[in-house]
């Protein structure tokens, strides 16, 4: 797997920054959507997300979405909850949370501990989604998949981590996630009620071009299609104060400790 850092990226490689290439005109089109994915910023808006959590994991983990409510960790510095709302009548579609290693451990290392390359790095977990039924929701999915990454892409995140249970562990491999430890090994993982999961990693920087390189079928959405609809501007005022552009408060010495990334 890739071991790499953006400054590595930028200053031994020849890459642009992810901020530059990321707002670079590559749009074909513009596009409007059926939702809005934005960041959450009022207690009725958590209150959506938290209602949309639950109807989700109660598809899977009945017992385990009764106890869900609101969590520390969804107010946390260098968290933020995304919310998809139906643009017909503003109901809940989706929801994700992302968070950052700025600030805190991410909510993973409750139950494994990260290799040290990515310790060392700065990462963004996604947590806690859950999308309605049907084909809106596998829209909503792919959308809320295009936030987290633009969200990493804006505020200088190395890593996006996810873990997945069977069988939606094939749809993130499908999107070309790789495993952090053993191919295909599941571990229980206390936050999400020790439910065994893959723990899958994917660099930021090298998405654009390890999609380009399979003809992925969702690059267009990601890259080549402006969507009004898919807002996380909030994220980047926050990181503007220091809760996003430094997300994991790597030191400069660190960096230099990381590989460049091999081209895969």
């Amino acid at each position: 797997m890739d071991r790499i850092d953006s400054v590595v990226l930028t200053q031994n490689t020849g890459y642009t920054s992810l901020r530059e290439r990321f707002n670079q005109s590559t749009v074909k089109k513009t596009e409007r959507l059926p939702f809005t994915i934005k960041v959450v910023s009022t207690p009725a808006d958590l209150d959506k997300a938290v209602e949309m959590r639950r109807a989700a994991y109660r598809r899977h983990l009945p017992e385990f979405a009764e106890t869900m409510g609101v969590e520390a960790l969804d107010g946390a510095p260098g968290t933020i909850v995304l919310l998809a709302q139906s643009r017909l009548d503003g109901g809940p579609i989706g929801t994700m949370r992302v968070q950052t290693n700025a600030f805190a451990p991410l909510a993973v290392e409750q139950s494994v501990r990260l290799p040290d390359w990515l310790r060392q790095a700065r990462l963004a977990e996604a947590t806690r989604l859950g999308v309605a039924r049907g084909a809106i929701g596998r829209m909503v999915k792919v959308a809320l998949c295009k936030a987290f990454f633009m969200y990493c892409a804006q505020n200088g995140v190395d890593w996006m981590l996810i873990t997945a249970r069977s069988p939606l562990d094939r749809e993130y491999e499908a999107m070309l996630f790789d495993d952090v430890y053993g191919q295909n090994e599941f571990l229980p993982m206390a936050h999400v009620g020790g439910l065994p999961h893959r723990v899958m990693a994917k660099p930021v920087a090298l998405v654009r071009q390890r999609w380009a390189k399979v003809n992925h079928p969702f690059f267009g959405f990601f890259f080549e299609t402006d969507h009004l609809d898919i807002d996380v501007s909030v994220a980047s005022k926050q990181g503007e104060a220091g809760h996003g552009t430094d997300c994991g408060g790597l030191p400069s010495s660190a960096s230099g400790r990381l590989r460049p990334p091999s081209e895969t």
